[in-house]
């Protein structure tokens, strides 16, 4: 059976499980992308910038050609976040899924004076409203003109309100004018909704105001049918997009975020959309010239920096599939627990308890508590449970920091009640990275299926696994984890599902490339990028009164893998000082090893220089081969033979027992 042939047979086997339980579930994703040259702070750490929203227009035109024909693409306000100025922007794209067209095509005309004032005629006389448009003012551009038009439905019927005649000026923010209005001036009896109309004689935008789907939908079609009557063919909209509580739409979200541009997939039925969506996105952003992994000069391939997170959730609320299966959620947090695999395998080199998404048993809590707290949800019986199952595991599915966003398996959107977004239903898998082929992606979306519907039948009970120190040292090391997501795939095999390894193995080969390789006769030596847990510092005063939580940056870990040949006849020396191995049972011979790459300020430490740059030589006998890796390279280059000299002292592990040695300890 061919690798493609292989994913469908999974795909159908997980929704056969799915529907005989009675199990509706969804997939979403939010893959990541950046340029080619992502050059300034919007593709480094700043969520917005010059070029990105160029970006995401472009491939919104597209999806509209394609993917998404008939639909319409909203310029909305995103989220606004502590120390932003202004809130973040997205662009989301909107199909009908019958493929009846949303926003109709009109007329190819440009507007002018004439026909924008046949068009606000035509809205008033639609509605029926009695009172009509007000033009305000805008200081910041004198010469665009903007009208809006206070109105609000009730009873299936349209009102309008006039503006105050002497507060018709837009405030100073930025944004389009339908963000800028002076609501504030308003009578609290006012409803605070307008239809705004923005032209500056050569583009024109209609911002639509908050409505629920049904009024929005009227309101919209009035639009369509008014531009189409003057005669208006070119317009850009603006605004909020309701909930689409009649699953009526096929929505797709480009949204900034800080270094990248996320896009925001469908709710998916299941795995085979998720490929689809997953595939369109990818050809979408290559088009616009946009990638899904990053290689800085010098450096090799990795991920953008960014998340491709998974979601979970259900058709509806009341079909969520997981408010009525505590067991269900308890057996995923615990399978997930004992595998280390899928936390650290397929997201980025920096993991740890101060990562983006760190495991349950890298927060602050004892793990007894989530132990506490998993054989409780076992133990409730039928029922919708979703309040209680928020508030047990959202405090400790956390950061270090309680921050609950931040977090491996992530519940903040669950039914966390105490915020707008956050009662979806939803379960987010963060430990997740966008990857360079949506193959690839794809593949670890299945992975996550099947283990779900797995777990459905096949619950997973007994206590979780004490990993101690072992998590972060060989659990840190390439070839421990791909050792435990063999675990995971013999696992599915059992089960039934038969998942495609090569594709996981070429994963696994990207995500820690090699760095170093030696071989002579039959010992063979593997040097590859380990993973590292970068420690969050202190609070540290930054420019603009405020403080910020910075984390070290300075170390890097690599694994060092020998055959038996290697390990029995070679001694590996890293700056002179001997490095031992041990073997790992099926793994091989291992050893890892941490070493300080900067000590830029701040960082633990200060005072101990940087290590670079890093010497390694192989020693057999009187024979010594040299290598070397320096500052602002990824990979060992051979320095050629060298004297053997008498070994300094030994490296040392951090802590007793560990297979990894900190070259800063003496």
């Amino acid at each position: 059976m061919s690798g493609r042939a292989r994913y469908e047979d999974v795909s159908r086997r997980i929704d056969g499980i799915f529907e005989r339980n009675g199990v509706r579930m969804t997939l979403g994703g939010e893959p990541t992308f950046l340029p080619v040259v992502p050059d300034g702070a919007e593709w480094s750490y700043s969520a917005v910038g010059p070029t990105k929203l160029s970006y995401a227009r472009a491939m919104a035109e597209d999806l509209l050609k394609n993917e998404l024909e008939g639909g319409v693409d909203f310029f909305s306000p995103g989220k606004s976040y502590p120390g932003e100025v202004n809130p973040r922007w997205a662009i989301r794209v909107l199909a009908n899924r019958d493929g009846s067209p949303v926003f109709g095509r009109r007329a190819r005309g440009n507007p002018t004076v004439r026909s924008l004032g046949a068009f606000r005629d035509f809205v008033v006389r639609e509605l029926k409203l009695a009172a009509g448009w007000s033009q305000m003012r805008d200081s910041r551009q004198p010469r665009k003109r903007v009208w809006a038009l206070l109105l609000d439905q009730a009873g299936g019927k349209w009102k309008a309100f006039q503006w105050p005649a002497d507060r018709l000026e837009l405030t100073a923010a930025e944004g389009p004018a339908g963000l800028r209005l002076p609501f504030q001036i308003l009578k609290s009896t006012i409803p605070r909704r307008a239809l705004t109309i923005e032209w500056t004689g050569k583009r024109l935008a209609i911002f639509m105001p908050p409505f629920l789907q049904q009024p929005f939908l009227e309101l919209l079609g009035t639009v369509e049918r008014g531009l189409k009557a003057a005669g208006i063919g070119r317009v850009e909209m603006e605004g909020y997009l309701p909930p689409d509580e009649g699953a009526l739409w096929v929505q797709v979200g480009l949204t900034a975020d800080p270094g990248v541009l996320e896009v925001n997939l469908p709710a998916c039925a299941n795995w085979s959309e998720y490929d689809f969506w997953i595939r369109a996105v990818t050809r979408t952003a290559e088009a616009a010239g946009l990638r899904s992994w990053k290689m800085r000069e010098g450096s090799l391939p990795e991920g953008t920096g960014g998340g491709n997170h998974l979601l979970w959730g259900g058709p509806s609320l009341d079909e969520n599939p997981f408010f009525s299966r505590p067991g269900w959620i308890a057996s995923i947090v615990r399978y997930w627990q004992r595998h280390p695999a899928l936390a650290y395998l397929f997201t980025g080199c920096y993991v740890g308890a101060s990562s983006q998404a760190p495991r349950a048993d890298e927060s602050a809590r004892d793990r007894y508590d989530l132990e506490m707290a998993l054989k409780f949800l076992e133990s409730l019986g039928a029922g919708d449970h979703r309040g209680l199952i928020s508030e047990t595991l959202r405090h400790l599915q956390t950061d270090v920091t309680g921050n609950s966003h931040r977090s491996e398996i992530s519940l903040d959107k669950f039914w966390n009640v105490g915020w707008p977004a956050g009662a979806l239903g939803l379960i987010e898998f963060r430990a997740i990275e966008s990857l360079p082929k949506a193959e690839w992606m794809a593949a670890v979306a299945l992975l996550w299926s099947a283990l779900g519907a797995m777990l459905v039948e096949q619950p997973v009970r007994g206590r979780l696994v004490e990993f101690g120190s072992s998590l972060h040292d060989r659990y840190f090391l390439p070839s421990v984890l791909l050792r435990d997501l063999i675990e995971v795939l013999d696992d599915l095999d059992r089960f039934g599902f038969r998942m495609p390894r090569r594709v996981f193995e070429e994963i696994w080969e990207w995500k820690f490339p090699v760095v170093m390789e030696f071989s002579r006769g039959g010992a063979r030596l593997t040097v590859r990028r380990a993973h590292e847990n970068w420690p969050l510092l202190c609070e540290t005063p930054v420019e603009g009164g405020t403080t910020s939580r910075f984390v070290d940056t300075s170390m890097r870990r690599l694994e060092f893998w020998a055959n038996t040949e290697f390990a029995r006849d070679w001694e590996v020396r890293v700056a002179n000082r001997p490095m031992g191995f041990r073997e790992i049972g099926s793994v091989g011979f291992l050893a890892g090893l941490r070493y300080r790459e900067t000590n830029l300020y701040p960082s633990l430490h200060p005072g101990l220089p940087p290590q670079m740059p890093l010497r390694i030589s192989l020693v057999r006998g009187s024979e010594s081969r040299e290598f070397e890796l320096v500052a602002g390279m990824s990979v060992f280059r051979s320095a050629g033979r060298g004297r053997v000299l008498s070994p300094g002292a030994p490296c040392k592990p951090g802590r007793r027992g560990d297979l990894t040695y900190d070259l800063r300890i003496t």
